[in-house]
């Protein structure tokens, strides 16, 4: 076969499992840019669209272009992140459906898990870094208890969630799919939306997506380079802070919308000790081992 086809499904494959990757709340696409040995090279194809880019594009000499902005590389890459997100939307579709309570309490083990990966990289806790942690923290705790998972479907809030979804996706340690079921869209946009091709919802995620992309690698390799351990600090706190509306015992509270149901809240409940529970925990479990066999390999690979 052909080594530039080689080289292409071979980067299409770790772009599938970055799309897989980010479906899934809790784990962090690029976690597993680090883990394939592809998040430099990803972060530098995206910072490339930039005043020289646009020079080749307005002059038409494209095969510089895409030489520049690393072309083939990027379009492998998302190829196999557009096809994972699709075809494992209709798989998480049948799971919240029938088993709501074991696929929440894996996405709990998972998200729990990373509190502690992510916190760990924080090279010196100041009296800056923890502040930082409990400004995190309490953001994540006003998200959960005064809109906790309440979709919006307007333009200018969809545009925010891609924004913040793609930023998030590139970096190590946070899940775009977490950050939407923070904003409370995540059933909106990543199941339901791709599910039937909803391109009013999808357009302006799309759009926030592209720019949120460029602009956020820029400021990334800024931010963790000046402020490096009170960005990961205020991470860390985002995501302990948001471990509860990931409780995977809870009924959802829904309000009529004309011919919309929505879930507006939801009812918290402790578990009973029955066969369901221990069987939950199982998932618990399963998730807790999943993050951390991935930043196990992920720091392997690193160093």
């Amino acid at each position: 076969m052909n080594h530039t086809i080689v080289s292409f499904l071979k980067t299409a494959l770790k772009g599938a499992a970055m799309g897989a990757a980010n479906v899934i709340p809790g784990v962090s696409g690029g976690t597993i840019a680090l883990i394939t040995g592809i998040f430099e090279r990803l972060i530098n194809a995206i910072k490339s669209f930039n005043g020289k880019a646009i020079q080749l594009l307005l002059k038409g000499e494209f095969k510089a272009l895409a030489q520049h902005v690393d072309f083939y590389f990027l379009l492998a890459l998302f190829s196999g992140v557009g096809v994972a997100v699709i075809s494992l939307a209709r798989l998480f579709e049948f799971l919240f459906v029938n088993y709501p309570i074991y696929i929440w309490a894996y996405f709990f083990g998972l998200v729990m898990a990373s509190v502690y990966f992510v916190g760990k990289t924080v090279k010196k806790w100041s009296v800056s870094s923890v502040v930082s942690l409990i400004i995190g923290a309490g953001i994540a705790i006003s998200i959960s208890v005064l809109t906790p998972a309440s979709q919006d479907d307007s333009f200018m809030y969809l545009l925010l969630c891609g924004v913040v979804a793609i930023c998030s996706m590139i970096l190590p340690g946070l899940s775009g799919s977490f950050v939407l079921i923070l904003l409370g869209n995540y059933q909106l946009v990543m199941i339901d939306a791709i599910n039937n091709a909803s391109i009013d919802i999808l357009l302006p995620v799309i759009i926030g997506a592209g720019v949120g992309l460029i602009a956020f690698s820029h400021f990334l390799s800024w931010l963790l380079k000046k402020y490096h351990n009170q960005t990961i600090a205020l991470l860390t706190g985002f995501i302990a802070g948001s471990l509860g509306i990931l409780w995977p015992w809870k009924n959802e509270i829904t309000k009529q919308f004309g011919d919309k149901v929505k879930t507006v809240d939801f009812a918290y409940y402790l578990p009973e000790m029955n066969g369901e529970f221990y069987f939950a925990m199982l998932f618990f479990i399963l998730g807790i081992a999943s993050i951390t066999i991935t930043e196990f390999l992920a720091t392997k690979k690193q160093n």
